[in-house]
Formats: structure tokens, sequence, C-alpha cells
């Protein structure tokens, strides 16, 4: 049901078995032949395929010019798994009328099967020959051209791989017949994944990594999991938000709908469907949320999209947190065939997917397209070996675009045996292509009691003033993790009633692919006259100078809200220098800067009377003069509660 992969095997054997059993008998010359030739399709329909093979064959001995035994012959061979008697027996068709119409099912079987298998050089000349017996514009002459055009660029992908080396994610996590379609928090440390169980129930499964080792795998929740099926599920970047699939056993709009649960402590919440909106009558499954939480991506077969199965997308709005009236993608993302398995990136940029109407490998290959100024840009073939003549279902990329997570189904003899998950090096080639993003974790407590905070985070381009991500840490445990982006200088701000905010600055301009980082928040009670001097981390100014860059903008305007919710409180703000220079003119530099910030606070309406300005010169260092680091820190304008 959520496995694409699945759908696709599912879907060929119902074709064959479709197949056999609308056959028309042709005009075999031997009587004996046809009475074989039905008792072999007899116990076809019987579900007796491996009984069915020796009367066709059998029929074929009797009268080797009968054209349809062979093609029914090798359709049975195919069920069976028995690639290479199928493909004789297509031959032998064939041969019997090479250049008449009447061997075109022998044409379409054989290269059916050749381009299923990747044996995309065998095939082409056996499809390029059928293309002849149609017109040129005709639907079959273009279905062909599509094959061919599959072959030829498979043949050129493999002339040219990637530079990858899929690897088992860990044995550990093989606890069931298979597993498929791996997302991960931005730390990578906690999985979450669709394991098929042996009695056909598809459930999510969690385990967590300790930095060498994956511990064994758990159910997500028991009130998540159910006797029917859950799977393809969307992890926020903090792990605390899922977006899955359910497409039985819950009371839903339609065949498959997108259920949201949330985390606190240890405990999700109840399922919630996400509502009329999202969920309609037609099929909606495998969602991808965005790692602010204010886009949802999903595949849904509802009217309006470009063809069949189409990838939508939905604006969380900020304000009532409903989900907006979805949109298709439209071109160049979606086509009239079957697109699968969005994953959006935490970069809000870069989105992965499974398509089978792109030129790929065949069936369903995976592509990436960016999301710009003018819109998508045309899907990227993710090239082979990443794809390959199988269905590749879907992808997962780390935060820092350096790894990769998907599931791989292991073959044997050309039949499936069960699907893992796989991870590989993300080549230099992708690499290059997607902006990496970093991400900070911790935990917001009480500076004075330790305790867990539940505390406001948001993050802030400093360039344009524009929240990048607004987030809550959990309230039991006061943990947090937020998704910082790479190549900009960004403001974080914690906020909780009853505290000062704390203001961190993150500056990532020469650094572009930056590893997540730890952080302990400690926040002061706002208590008059007890509270700690607190850092301005977000203000700047030109060397020597004191006039506010624009880019102070957000800091300023942080702490005048504050102020002003606040108006009982009076406050410090204190200048301070490293210890370059003559001490006199520090200290006048100090006090200039300090007064710049008060005079910003003045005229937007704080009262001045609630705030001073005092500078200190380089009396007061954090840390000791010893390095430019350490003389950055110690240039700084603080504020406190008098």
């Amino acid at each position: 049901m959520n496995n694409v992969q699945l759908i696709t095997i599912r879907s060929f054997i119902l074709i064959i078995h479709c197949t056999l059993f609308i056959i028309h008998y042709s005009s075999a010359q031997n009587p004996k032949a046809q009475e074989l030739y039905a008792q072999s399709i007899k116990l076809f329909g019987e579900r007796k395929a491996d009984e069915a093979i020796p009367y066709m064959e059998q029929a074929i001995k009797q009268d080797p010019n009968f054209t349809d035994a062979y093609l029914k012959l090798g359709q049975l061979y195919e069920f069976t798994k028995r690639y290479d008697p199928a493909l004789a027996v297509y031959r032998n068709a064939i041969k019997l009328q090479p250049d008449s119409p009447a061997s075109g099912s022998a044409y379409q079987s054989l290269s059916n099967t050749l381009l299923r298998l990747g044996r995309y050089g065998e095939a082409l000349p056996y499809l390029e020959k059928y293309q002849t017996m149609f017109a040129p514009q005709s639907a079959q002459a273009k279905r062909i051209a599509r094959q061919i055009e599959t072959a030829r660029f498979a043949q050129e992908a493999m002339q040219h791989p990637q530079a990858v080396e899929p690897k088992p994610l860990s044995s550990v996590l093989q606890t069931t017949p298979s597993q498929y379609f791996p997302v991960l928090t931005a730390d990578e440390q906690t999985l979450v994944f669709t394991a098929l169980k042996p009695e056909g129930d598809e459930d999510l499964m969690t385990a967590t990594f300790n930095g060498e080792t994956w511990s064994p795998p758990t159910s997500l929740a028991s009130n998540i999991n159910t006797p029917e099926n859950e799977g393809t599920a969307s992890l926020s970047a903090d792990g605390r938000t899922i977006v899955f699939t359910a497409c039985q056993g819950r009371k839903g709009f339609g065949s498959c709908d997108l259920y949201m649960s949330r985390k606190t402590g240890s405990d999700w919440s109840n399922p919630e469907n996400l509502g009329p909106t999202i969920n309609t009558r037609y099929y909606e499954s495998q969602p991808a949320l965005s790692a602010d939480g204010r886009q949802l991506y999903f595949v849904s077969d509802r009217p309006g999209g470009k063809g069949r199965r189409d990838i939508w997308r939905s604006e969380r709005n900020t304000t009532t947190g409903d989900w907006n009236e979805p949109v298709n993608l439209g071109e160049p993302v979606n086509t009239p065939f079957n697109e699968a398995s969005p994953f959006i990136h935490p970069n809000g940029q870069s989105l992965f997917f499974a398509s089978e109407g792109h030129v790929g490998m065949g069936g369903y290959d995976l592509f990436v397209a960016d999301n710009g100024t003018s819109g998508w840009s045309a899907p990227t073939n993710l090239g082979y070996p990443i794809n390959t003549s199988e269905d590749q279902a879907s992808l997962f990329v780390s935060a820092n675009g350096k790894r990769a997570y998907y599931s791989y189904e292991e073959q044997k003899d050309g039949v499936s045996q069960k699907s893992r998950l796989y991870t590989f090096d993300l080549p230099e080639s992708l690499r290059e292509r997607i902006k990496p993003v970093t991400y900070l974790k911790g935990v917001v407590t009480d500076a004075k009691t330790k305790k867990p905070l539940t505390a406001s985070l948001e993050v802030i381009d400093l360039k344009t003033n524009q929240v990048v991500s607004r987030l809550q840490t959990d309230s039991q445990t006061g943990q947090y993790t937020a998704v910082l982006p790479s190549g900009g200088e960004y403001a974080l701000y914690v906020s909780q009633p009853g505290y000062l905010f704390k203001s961190l600055s993150f500056d990532f301009t020469q650094k572009t692919k930056g590893d997540g980082m730890a952080l302990t928040v400690l926040l002061e009670p706002a208590l008059a006259g007890t509270s700690a001097n607190e850092t301005l981390n977000n203000l700047f100014f030109e060397t020597g100078r004191y006039d506010l860059a624009e880019k102070s903008k957000t800091e300023l305007d942080r702490l005048s809200a504050f102020l002003q919710a606040n108006p009982t409180l009076k406050v410090e703000i204190s200048g301070h220098t490293d210890d370059k220079g003559d001490a006199a003119t520090n200290l006048a530099l100090s006090q200039k800067r300090a007064q710049a910030v008060v005079t910003y606070l003045a005229k937007a309406g704080v009262e001045a009377s609630r705030i001073r300005a005092v500078g200190y010169g380089k009396t007061r260092p954090l840390v000791p003069n010893t390095t430019d680091e350490n003389r950055q820190l110690n240039r700084r304008i603080e504020w406190k509660l008098l």
C-alpha cells in the first residue's frame, strides 16, 4: 500500500494475470496443441502456474508455429521469475514472423522484459524494429520512443556511474521481512522507517544512533501503529512532529489519508487527521514536511493534476495553524505519469522525488529539482547506480548534504527478496548543488534552578529581518533542535514570559558546510536587580565607530518589544571594548555605542527614564584579551535589569 516498489511489482503481476485470462485462441493447425494450450490456461486460472508451464511447452512441440503459445509461455515463465527462458521463447516467436505486425506482442514482451532486467543494449534493436510497425505520430509509436529514450539514457548513465558505494545501514534494524522509507532527525541520531511484518501489516518503527551503533528498532507508539497499515512518514528536524499515511482502520476521507502526531517527552499524541483541505476522497500519501513545519508536500491523484499521481504542496497558516488549499507543483516536476515519495531537504530548496514520467532507467527513478526565484528547475536524474532498472522508491538526504538514506530491494536470480535500508555518501556532483544546512540543538533551562523550560525559538535572517524558522522546546525536557541555513548571518532568539530573552548570533557567510552544534541556553528570570548581564549578540558597528549597522535593527526591535511588554522594568545598557588602543578613547567609544542603543530604544517608544547608557571601555573583559577571537567577545553591548 505505502511501498511504491511493492505496488509496482504487484501491478505487473496483475497485468500478466489479466492478460492470460483475456487471450484469444490463435489458429493453431494442430488440435492437440490447442487442447494443451487450453489446459495450460485453465491451470493458470487455478493459480497453478508451475503446473501450467509443461502443457504450454507441449503445445509448442505439437505445433512449432503456434505464435500465441510462445507468448503465453513467456508470460508464464515471467510470472514464475524464470526470465531467461521467457526471453528465449519471445525471441522464437519473433523468428516465426520477424516483419509481421502479428509479432508485435512478442516484440513488446521481449523489450519490456529486457528493460526491466537492465539489459538495455539487447532491448534497443527490438524496440527500433517494433517502432517501425506503427505510424510515426501514433500513441504506440510515442510509447516505444519513450522506451528507446530510456534505453539510450540508461546505457549512457551506466558508462558514467556516480561514485557511490551503498552499504546496508545496520543488520540490527532487520527485524522484519522488509524495511523502507527511512527518515531521520537533523542530527541523524533518530531514525523512523516503515516495516513490513510477516503478517503483511506495515508499522512505523524507530531506532536511535549513539555515534557508533544503532539500537534495535521498536514500535514508534502504540497509539500510532495499529493492526492495519501505517507508513511513509515524514519527521520534523527535531523528531517531535510526524506526519504519516494510513489507509485502513481509521475514520478518514478517502482511500489513504495523512495524519499528524506530536511528541512531548517520550509520549506521542493521538494522531489527528489533517482534515478535508489536505485529505479528500482520493488518494493522499507519502508526506514530506519542511524543516520549519510551514510546508507539506504529498502525493495525490485528486483532480487538477498533470497526470495520475502528482506531487502537491500546502502552506500552513502561521496565525491559525490551518493548512491552506494544496497547489499542484505542475511542470516541470509533475508529468502525465506517476510521481511519488517527495522529500524536501531542510534547505527548503532541493526536492527529491521518484517518478516514472521523467527520462530514467525504467520504472521509478529518483530525481532532484530546485526551487528558485523563477520556480522549479528541470528535474535531474540522480544517475546510476543510485537508479537502476529496478524501482527506486524514496531518498532522504542529511541536513549537511553529505549522506543519503534509502531502501533497496535485494535480488536473487532476478527475484525481489526483501527491502533493506541502505546509506551512501552523496557524490560530489550532487553535493555541489545541494545547499547544506546545519543545526543547533540543546536544552533551555532556568539559569537559577536549572529546570527545563517551555520556550519559543526564532531563527531570523539578519539581512532580510525575516523569520527563517519558529519552534518550541519540549515542554517536559526543554530540548530543542533548530535548523540554521548555511551561507548567511542569523540571529537566534530564545524567549519565555517571565525571563530575559537570549540572543545568539551565527555568521555562516564564510562557512558553507557546517556540522551541528550543541548549546544549553540558560534564561535569566526577569527580576529587577537580580538578573545577570545579557549580551546583545546581534548588534553591529564599524571598527572604531558607534553608528549602528542596519542589520542591528532585528536585535533592537526585539529589545524594544521586551521593554514595552514589561513597562515596570528599568535597564542599563553597557558598552565594552577590547584592550587595543588608548584607554580613554575606548571608554568614550563604549559610552557612545551604549548611548546609540538607548537613543534607538527611546525613538521606538521606550521611556528614556527607564534606560541608561554606561560605557566601561576595556575594564570588564569577559575573557582574557589574548586572541582575536577573545577580543571579539570582549567588544560587546550588554543589558541588565536595574
